[in-house]
């Protein structure tokens, strides 16, 4: 199957960011959002992304609004009748996506196929609440979607061969490196990251070293571009937290235990850059 309209359910940062990537590699893009507010404030993101590439000489600013022009939002999970792929970036919560599951199976062609975006859930689970369970993957993308080249592809235990096929197809049109990954919780990034993460609060917790030494010494001695604790402000205190209560549900190994500080500063609504304060100030 040839995909040339995407459709993708939520503006915020990894559907605005999805839609960049599609937009800017000539894939017709549909982004709907619970409120035209949302959706327009996922537009501005991305048009302020360009923005930044145009300076950088990366884009022209011809390339900029010739991909806006391809970017349509609606606030209808109508409009999203005339893709070939719809791609759920909605909140990481499992009651939230069956239900949009189940919408999009009510409104979209039995041959379209779906995808879910999410860091951690089961996409065997999230396929069977489907009635296009062959039809379903995962589609993995990392943030800032723009600047980061991994995909990763998940296959449920129901995903068909084409499905997967043209997902990877995709992926690479959109100039992304993927690798295909069997399901499991946390997939394979995200099962060795977290819980590096969760680490490194609990050697924050005990006092071994401040914040700033424990980041330059992952950064420093393990090549890593950010640290880990700078990493999770970025990515969302909660966010760490829910994929952490996920692999103890699912692995039922104390290991995946998530740090009491963690949990302390997630209660405090210290979430890191979106909130303003997480393990540094914003």
């Amino acid at each position: 199957m040839a995909i040339q309209t995407v459709g993708i359910i939520g503006a915020g940062t990894m559907g605005n960011g999805i839609a960049q990537a599609c937009a800017v590699s000539g894939i017709d893009v549909v982004m709907v959002d619970i409120s035209d507010a949302a959706v327009q404030k996922g537009l501005a993101t991305v048009a302020g992304s360009l923005d930044r590439l145009i300076k950088k000489e990366k884009i022209s600013e011809a390339d900029k609004n010739a991909a806006l022009a391809r970017i349509k939002t609606s606030t209808s999970y109508n409009d999203l009748k005339s893709a070939q792929l719809v791609i759920e970036a909605a909140t990481e919560n499992y009651e939230l996506k069956v239900k949009i599951l189940k919408q999009l199976d009510t409104l979209l062609a039995q041959d379209v196929i779906v995808a879910t975006n999410t860091s951690s859930i089961s996409i065997t689970q999230l396929a069977a609440a489907t009635q296009r369970a062959d039809k379903f993957i995962g589609m993995h993308f990392f943030n800032p979607v723009p600047m980061m080249a991994l995909v990763e592809i998940i296959r449920g235990l129901q995903t068909s061969d084409a499905t997967h096929d043209a997902v990877k197809a995709l992926s690479e049109k959109l100039g992304k490196s993927p690798i295909t990954v069997k399901n499991a919780p946390g997939f394979v990034v995200n099962r060795i990251l977290v819980p590096m993460i969760n680490e490194a609060f609990q050697v924050l917790s005990e006092g071994t070293a401040s914040a700033e030494d424990i980041d330059a010494g992952m950064k420093l001695g393990c090549n890593q571009p950010i640290g880990p604790l700078a990493l999770a402000d970025m990515i969302g205190l909660d966010v760490c937290l829910a994929v952490m209560e996920v692999y103890l549900k699912e692995f039922g190994d104390s290991k995946y235990r998530p740090c009491f500080l963690l949990r302390e500063m997630v209660a405090a609504g210290r979430l890191g850059r979106k909130t303003g304060q997480g393990v540094y100030t914003y």
